[in-house]
């Protein structure tokens, strides 16, 4: 099995977390996300130990809220002690809902709006990382008018090719995100930043990329950093407090995918940051990091009843379900792998190579192609594995389909933390 939660019962049904996921089904409807939060716990405490015994208690892992934001998420982080990021109004709304101190949480986003710059002030952000020339000036204005100095980081692009989908790899030098350091624009933001006065600059932030199976791009990723923090401090004398290595870590998402050792990841990105600081002669800064596809992916599953079976005699074969793209774009988005199962035939021969696409009236609406299990009929559960990133949070509302619920499995309970979607709830906002 693709993750160490998922296994077979002794009914032949697919379990999860140790639940029979065709009795969830039935309990509580299809399409259906399940969250495991017992394994969201576990990912974040492999991050809280391996960071604070590589580089020091006063490193901070912080969950990257856009890969699943709800209320409940916020709580478990914070009863955890992991630090947020967090890229919208929307996203601090939610968090705040759920009581997290915004002290712990870092602002980001290539186009905070001057409101979204204010409602955070308001609401006591720690921290903007700032992309741009023009968020400084409007940060330093907001700052200024609500009489606080407000604490930041600047993203810089360190120019890395990460060797992963074009559409997450946002460490080079041509991105959307960030002051390059190639190109000069970097140390450009930092004088900027220095000669604001209510503004303080307290580090840097990179992100290379995602789905990132080892460490080699952060240690190229960190030892570009430190040379610029080096220069920096020759340059300007300005010494860093803090270096956000940002995220990326890959999960399993099929067999063919490798099994990351997080904590020995880290422990090797320690010891080259160490290595680096020593040869530079710099302090080593608080060492922050980004993880969100690696605490809560694995945590995930979908659940959907199969509706029309059809197949083209000598093309293929189309398995429809009752969700797709609405709830999972990851496939039209990217090309995306995932494991599928029919969760209550474990035990029967895979033989039947097929499609299995959403119900989305758009012929991109698909799940996974060429895939074997075995034949289902209407009624049967499909279940696709390693869903609890970038599904929910990415879901949408198109052709006036309602999002599904997120059911929480935890120490043999399973309750809802994000209800169903009303054919009322889709038509709420019209007037």
């Amino acid at each position: 099995m693709v993750c160490e939660n998922i296994n077979v019962n002794e009914k032949g049904n697919l379990a999860f977390a140790g639940f029979d996921t065709a009795e969830l089904a039935a309990k509580h409807g299809t399409p259906l996300y399940l969250m495991d939060e017992d394994r969201i716990r576990h990912n974040c405490r492999i991050y809280l130990k391996a960071m604070a015994e590589a580089f020091g208690t006063e490193a901070q892992p912080l969950y990257a809220s856009k890969a699943a934001s709800f209320k409940r998420m916020y709580e478990i982080m914070k009863e955890e002690g992991m630090g947020i990021d967090v890229v919208s109004s929307g996203e601090i709304f939610t968090a705040l809902k759920a009581g997290f101190d915004l002290k712990n949480a870092y602002f980001h986003s290539n186009n905070k709006t001057d409101w979204d710059i204010a409602y955070a002030i308001e609401n006591g952000i720690g921290y903007f990382v700032v992309d741009n020339s023009e968020e400084l000036y409007a940060i330093n204005e907001a700052a200024a008018k609500a009489g606080i100095v407000q604490d930041i980081l600047l993203r810089i692009t360190p120019g890395i090719d990460t060797h992963t989908y074009e559409a997450v790899n946002t460490g080079k030098v041509d991105s959307k995100f960030g002051s390059a350091i190639a190109t000069g624009q970097a140390e450009d933001m930092v004088r900027l930043t220095l000669s604001y006065e209510h503004i303080r600059l307290c580090g840097f932030h990179c992100h290379i990329g995602s789905q990132v199976f080892d460490s080699d791009t952060f240690l190229r990723g960190s030892d570009i950093m430190l040379d610029f923090i080096a220069d920096m401090k020759s340059k300007l004398d300005f010494v860093t407090q803090q270096l956000d290595l940002g995220g990326g870590y890959g999960v399993r998402y099929v067999e063919s995918d490798p099994t990351i050792d997080i904590a020995a990841n880290i422990a090797q990105v320690a010891a080259n940051v160490k290595a680096k600081c020593h040869c530079l002669g710099l302090d080593i800064p608080k060492i922050l990091m980004e993880p969100g596809r690696s605490i809560v992916a694995d945590a995930g599953m979908t659940l959907y009843t199969v509706g029309t079976v059809k197949t083209i005699p000598g093309y293929k074969n189309y398995v429809s379900i009752d969700g797709g793209m609405t709830d999972n774009p990851r496939f039209a988005l990217y090309g995306s792998a995932y494991t599928v199962f029919v969760a209550n035939k474990m035990n029967e021969t895979a033989d039947f190579v097929c499609s299995l696409v959403g119900r989305c009236c758009e012929s991109g609406d698909i799940i996974q192609e060429n895939i074997t299990i075995p034949r289902p009929v209407r009624g049967d559960i499909a279940a696709v594995c390693t869903t609890g990133a970038y599904n929910y949070s990415m879901a949408s509302n198109y052709n006036r389909i309602a999002r599904p619920p997120i059911v929480m499995l935890s120490g043999g309970r399973d309750y809802v933390a994000v209800k169903r979607e009303s054919l009322e709830d889709i038509a709420a906002n019209d007037i």
